[in-house]
Parts: C-alpha cells; structure tokens; sequence
C-alpha cells in the first residue's frame, strides 16, 4: 500500500510539473500571430504537446532539495527543454539522422521543411539563453552567470553537438563500451546533468553530489534509450523503432547485449541513488527520477 501511495503521489508531482513547465514554454514562446509567422509556428510546434520532459523535472526535483523559488525554476526548466528540443529538431534533419516522426508526429522538417527546421533549432537555442538572461531576479548576477555557463557547455562542442559529431562519426564502427560512455555523457547525459545542476544554481552553489548524482542518471538515460530503442515498438516510444541498428549506430545494445546493458543502466541507479545519500528525504523526487529514468518503458 506505501508504495502504491508514493507511485501515485509521483505520479501527481510529475503531472504537476509537466503542466507548469508546459505553461511556462507556451508564455515564453513567440505567439503565431507575430511574424515571422511561420517559423513561430514551427517553434511552437517542436516545443508543445509533447516528450516526457524529463529535464525539466530533475531542474524542479533539484531545486526543490535546494529550496529555491519556483519563478526561478520555471525559467531554468523552460531553457534546457528548449535546447533539448532544438537538439531533437536538427538531429532529425536529413544530414543527421533524417527522422520523418517525433514525439508521434511528424518531425519539423516533414511538417514544414528543412530550411524552416533549421531556422527553428537555431531560434529555439537563443530564446533558451534569454529566458536565463531575462527572468531572474536581482542580485543574483553571479549564480545567472553560472546557469548561463553551464548551459552553454552542456550544449556546445564539449557537450551535447560534440556527443553528436561523434556519434555521426561512429557510424558503422564498433566501440567499446569506454569510446560509448564517452560519447553519450555528452551526446545525452551533458544536458541532463545541466539540468540538475541549474535547478540546484536557482537556489546556491551545487553541491558536487549532486553534479554527481546527474552524470549517472544522464548515462542510465541513454542505456535505456538504446535499449528501447531495439525493443520496443515506434508506436509506443512516439519515434522510429529500431532507427539505430539500422543506421549501422554504435549502441550499448550491439557492444555489450540488451541483458548486460539494462544490468547496466541498474547500476548506475544504484550510483545515482548511493550519490544521494546524505540528502535523506529532500532527495526524494530526485530518487524517483532515477528509478524513472531506468525502469521506463518509453
């Protein structure tokens, strides 16, 4: 009964927070009728009525342990959704991994057309890095700096573009499971870590646990992700099924076996989980977001 009970109040948390931060993205993007009209509606396309967001719940879930304002948070969780949603833009572009459907529908490229999908992961990364610019309050230009800063390199060539020049790269080469974990604590895990890290910035410092707590969830996401991806089906995961190993991609899947990758992604739930320890109860949400992360089916 006690875990049935904090299942659903998980449940409701997430479905709380997945609201607001839809509220906050729908306010902070352009409206339709402002031109350039189409590429707006683009924007606002690739952005709403969509994905698990995932990021946006471990900024609240860190914020949260840290104690910071919830106008704070929005802004934070807002800006790493967006990057994460311009990532999705342009990987699906027919020069990356030419994808037709996303988040079951199809991708903005096929919606509307290369050019504009181009145009829309662009605009989509600045308006995250004015949100952080923009709304936060005064006197706090120090912690504003550091959001900005990690962000950037969480998203830059050390981070997540990085992760993404090497996974194109690898393409129809076999890596170790060392050359993996490289790639995808950039490809995947930088922005996930960056996001823990900005909910923890909207409060204070972040405590190193915590930066810790988000490199292993950030790679058990991938592992997972990989994993899906060759089991399950594109109706359930809203994206093509089995993209990967058709595209001849390095996974942890084809390195080490769908068995062996999903003891993986446990163990480092159990990092994740031991790097929480002194936190007690206020690391609660973010326990739950590990355990997520691992045992999701989508």
């Amino acid at each position: 009964m006690l875990a049935s009970t904090t299942e659903t109040d998980f449940a409701a948390w997430m479905g709380a927070v997945q609201a607001r931060v839809e509220a906050a993205l729908a306010r902070a993007l352009p409206g339709a009728q402002h031109a350039p009209a189409r590429l707006h509606r683009a924007m606002r396309y690739a952005v709403l009525e969509g994905g698990k967001r995932v990021r946006p719940l471990l900024v609240f879930a860190a914020g949260e342990l840290a104690g910071a304002p919830q106008a704070r948070l929005d802004a934070a969780a807002a800006a790493v959704e967006l990057i994460h949603a311009y990532s999705l833009v342009h990987d699906d572009l027919p020069c990356m991994d030419d994808d037709v459907l996303r988040r079951g529908k199809p991708t903005v490229h096929v919606e509307f057309d290369e050019a504009t999908a181009m145009l829309t992961g662009d605009a989509l990364q600045a308006l995250a890095f004015q949100l952080l610019a923009e709304r936060w309050p005064k006197g706090d230009a120090a912690l504003q700096l550091e959001m900005v800063r990690s962000l950037a390199l969480a998203a830059g060539s050390r981070g997540m573009a990085g992760g993404q020049a090497i996974d194109l790269e690898s393409t129809g080469k076999a890596l170790t499971q060392p050359e993996l974990e490289f790639m995808h604590v950039r490809k995947t895990g930088a922005l996930i870590s960056a996001a823990v890290k900005l909910g923890a910035l909207c409060a204070g410092p972040c405590p190193a646990a915590l930066e810790e707590y988000g490199h292993r969830v950030g790679l058990a996401f991938q592992v997972v992700d990989d994993v899906l991806d060759a089991e399950a089906s594109t109706a359930t995961l809203g994206k093509t099924a089995g993209k990967d190993s058709k595209q001849g991609k390095p996974t942890y899947v084809s390195a080490m076996g769908a068995a062996r990758a999903r003891a993986f992604a446990e163990e480092l739930r159990a990092a994740a989980h031991a790097a929480l320890a002194d936190f007690g109860d206020r690391a609660l949400r973010l326990r739950q977001l590990a355990d997520f992360a691992v045992l999701r089916k989508f």
